[in-house]
């Protein structure tokens, strides 16, 4: 599965992290990092942190 995040859409809110935080994270900045890929056993937690980013800035491919 492939994850992007739109950098003109983020505003590192953070809450993705809550959802999948294998996947997503704040560095010591507050910027938000992610991995690209993920393993398809994470695909819930992806999907749900795409759904509930405040900026719809989260989208997951095959």
């Amino acid at each position: 599965m492939q994850i992007n995040v739109d950098r003109t859409k983020c505003d590192n809110h953070g809450q993705c992290t809550f959802s999948a935080p294998t996947v997503f994270r704040l560095d010591e900045q507050g910027i938000l990092q992610h991995e690209t890929t993920a393993d398809e056993s994470l695909r819930h937690d992806v999907e749900e942190a795409a759904d509930v980013c405040p900026a719809q800035a989260i989208t997951v491919t095959d």
